[in-house]
């Protein structure tokens, strides 16, 4: 792949995983407005700022590691997944440091929904991108 290819797939993700990350919010704002389930907006906006901050990461570092180092690729997809799953059990940590048990059963499936669909998102994007080149 051309550094110019590179950067296009890195612009692709990135607004895929912006538009995705805009659909969770909005589904999950429709639940809490159409159901009775309490006030969702703290958790839609830890979901949404872990899912944004991740999907720039990946995008730009995955730019510069196809880039630079392709035949690193599979040890960089290994490591950015261990990442991911250590970064979002900090991030319910703070949250329940701050919120309190009381508050960790709405957030957790909140976070989880925009958790999920994040490594669904890097599982389809780069199996197609690996599958290209």
């Amino acid at each position: 792949m051309t550094k110019q290819d590179i950067s296009k797939l890195s612009i692709l993700y990135l607004v895929q995983g912006i538009v995705l990350t805009i659909i969770a919010t909005i589904g999950t704002l429709l639940v809490e407005q159409f159901t009775s389930v309490g006030d969702l907006r703290v958790p839609v906006m830890f979901g949404c700022g872990f899912s944004l901050a991740i999907v720039f990461a990946e995008g730009n570092i995955w730019r510069l590691v196809a880039t630079n180092h392709p035949d690193s690729l599979t040890t960089f997809f290994t490591a950015l997944s261990g990442f991911r799953m250590l970064l979002a059990l900090a991030t319910m940590f703070v949250y329940y440091l701050i919120a309190g048990r009381e508050a960790m059963l709405p957030f957790f499936l909140v976070f989880m929904v925009f958790y999920v669909l994040l490594l669904i998102h890097h599982s389809v994007f780069f199996a197609k991108v690996s599958n290209r080149s």
